[in-house]
């Protein structure tokens, strides 16, 4: 039998996951792979219908609509169903786009939010493991068994819970172990300009001592 607790574990640790790597990115990668396998026909028909536009309008500039009339007029309509048929397949894969969005997120929360919601409500009156007569006060033992496990054992909502603390804990832990440190600030140590700038008083007070000696 698959461990309980290891289940819920894991289901917040997805949901973790998910939070620290961000939706958005995660479906822009799933939808690439998507993309790859299932519309690689369409993208390729995409990018052949821009290459031929954008040499049509290049042709069409280069032909007089006065001199070359017959030939602008062919260019011209053909250039116009390849815009058509450029939106068509832009529309197609705009929608397709939309749609995976749609069921990307949808299977994303009941992986995460929805099976975390389900564990806690289905096993609610299970416990996930006993603590040890005594070990907590009264207030603290109800609390980890809310809401219907028996007293004295950790239900799996405080278990849901409790992972989801410790998961943030170590975020904050990692990120400020690779946060870069401050520049360190401290005095700033003499210059061999600072010595030079000290011979001339140095020289002052000997020249001043020779001529008191003398008077």
């Amino acid at each position: 039998m698959v461990n309980l607790a290891l289940v819920i574990f894991f289901c917040t640790l997805l949901n973790q996951i998910v939070s620290w790597v961000g939706k958005s990115v995660l479906q822009e990668i799933a939808f690439t792979a998507y993309s790859w396998v299932f519309l690689s026909s369409t993208a390729a028909k995409q990018r052949k219908l821009r290459k031929q536009v954008l040499e049509d309008k290049a042709e069409l500039g280069r032909t007089s609509s006065q001199d070359e009339f017959a030939k602008w007029a062919k260019l011209r309509r053909k250039l116009d169903k390849g815009l058509a048929d450029l939106e068509k397949t832009n529309n197609t894969l705009s929608s397709s786009r939309s749609s995976f969005s749609k069921k990307f997120s949808t299977l994303l929360w009941l992986m995460t939010t929805g099976a975390q919601f389900l564990l806690s409500w289905w096993f609610r009156k299970q416990p996930i493991f006993w603590l040890p007569e005594g070990w907590v006060p009264y207030p603290v033992a109800w609390l980890l068994s809310f809401p219907s496990a028996p007293i004295g054992s950790v239900s799996s909502g405080a278990w849901g819970a409790i992972c989801r603390r410790v998961l943030s804990t170590l975020q904050e832990i990692i990120r400020s172990l690779l946060a870069p440190s401050p520049a360190a600030t401290g005095p700033v140590p003499a210059g061999p300009s600072s010595a030079k700038n000290g011979q001339p008083e140095a020289k002052i007070e000997v020249l001043a001592l020779e001529h008191e000696k003398l008077d």
